[in-house]
């Protein structure tokens, strides 16, 4: 008698995949809410909210691509760049407009880590094991990785005043949210030139020199969209509005949790907050890499990363002017300084020559591990 297959393997297969997982973590929601306005504890507000933004930010993260794939190669790599980081953006927008200052500049910081090391390290880890390398575009990835050293050269250069004329530098714990008027101004002339840089950028990759970032045939897989133009706004939409409320329900807990289980806000916006709002992006990027898919995995990580540094950093220092308590300095710590540097010098060695092996991932993520204890104990 012959042995019966196993039973509907497919399904196995679309929990794998980016929009099929976070469909677990739906039921995550209505308990954030529950426990919320129902008097539960913070450190379970917390952790319930932080799970319920995945599937929201993986709900958002689809309808942009079918959006994308309705509008043809321009106008969708202008909606994919600009909603990429929408969930990292709003949560951003909530902390910036309840005073944590310190924890938007953290996640703002975490997230260009996380991208480059844990992300792109375990990209390189999961699709080299087994083979020998691994190729992909030098010349894309050399043009992201220029990006973001321009992004880093002006960002840290609010700190390098404040250490050299102010009073220093930031400790990790520290809550300082007036640096002077001469920080302030450094840091909004920061802002608009990035995003004058950002827009040139958007200029070059999806115009002028488009094919450059267009991986070859046999990278990539045919993009058809299955939704309607109108359910896409559609779940566009309540995507924008669940991610709103996480967040807020998230940001409200973060400092009594952080009292509670003695970990310090620092931590919390550095490696937990700038997991979650890209957690299902970050899945997409390791399942393409597993397929060979380098192409597109180097430019998740890498391009992710110059977004948050070029768009994401310098909308939320403008933001500051009108939310919140007191303007947003872009005054990094010197944890956070030396992370960064080291991220984008990591990403511009280990992609420099267009080829990756599981080794070279697996360096990316011990230095992930390193950073992100010694955020633990800072």
């Amino acid at each position: 008698m012959n042995a019966q297959p196993p039973a509907n393997p497919s399904i196995f297969r679309r929990l794998l995949d980016a929009a099929g997982w976070p469909v677990l973590l739906v039921i995550f929601i209505p308990i954030a809410v529950i426990l919320q306005y129902g008097g539960g504890s913070s450190t379970a507000i917390f952790i319930t909210a932080a799970l319920g933004v995945i599937p929201t930010a993986a709900l958002m993260g689809r309808a942009t691509e079918e959006l994308a794939a309705r509008s043809g190669p321009g106008i969708g790599g202008l909606l994919n760049v600009t909603f990429g980081n929408a969930p990292e953006l709003i949560i951003a927008l909530v902390a910036l407009e309840a005073g944590l200052q310190e924890v938007v500049k953290a996640s703002i910081a975490g997230s260009i880590i996380g991208n480059i090391l844990l992300v792109l390290g375990a990209s390189m880890f999961f699709g080299g094991w087994g083979r020998d390398e691994q190729k992909f575009s030098a010349r894309a990835a050399s043009a992201q990785t220029s990006m973001l050293f321009l992004a880093l050269a002006a960002i840290v250069m609010p700190a390098v005043y404040e250490l050299v004329v102010g009073t220093g530098l930031p400790k990790p714990n520290d809550v300082i949210v007036d640096y002077g008027s001469s920080v302030e101004s450094l840091s909004i002339v920061v802002a608009v030139v990035l995003l004058v840089a950002y827009a040139a950028g958007l200029l070059f990759s999806l115009k002028t020199h488009r094919r450059i970032f267009n991986p070859e045939p046999a990278d990539t897989e045919a993009v058809s969209a299955s939704w309607s133009t109108r359910k896409s706004i559609i779940a566009l939409a309540i995507a924008g509005a669940l991610v709103a409320v996480m967040s807020e329900i998230l940001v409200g807990s973060i400092e009594e949790t952080a009292q509670k289980l003695d970990i310090s806000e620092f931590f919390i916006g550095a490696i937990i907050v700038a997991i979650v709002g890209n957690a299902a992006e970050h899945w997409v990027a390791v399942l393409a890499a597993r397929k060979n898919q380098m192409n597109l995995a180097v430019n998740i990580s890498i391009g992710s990363s110059a977004q948050i540094a070029l768009f994401v950093a310098p909308v939320l220092i403008l933001a500051s002017h009108l939310i919140g308590p007191h303007p947003m300095a872009l005054v990094f710590n010197g944890f956070e300084l030396a992370a960064l540097i080291l991220s984008a010098l990591l990403a511009s060695q280990v992609t420099q020559d267009g080829r990756s092996t599981w080794f070279e991932g697996l360096q990316l993520l011990a230095v992930y591990v390193i950073i992100g204890f010694s955020f633990f104990i800072a």
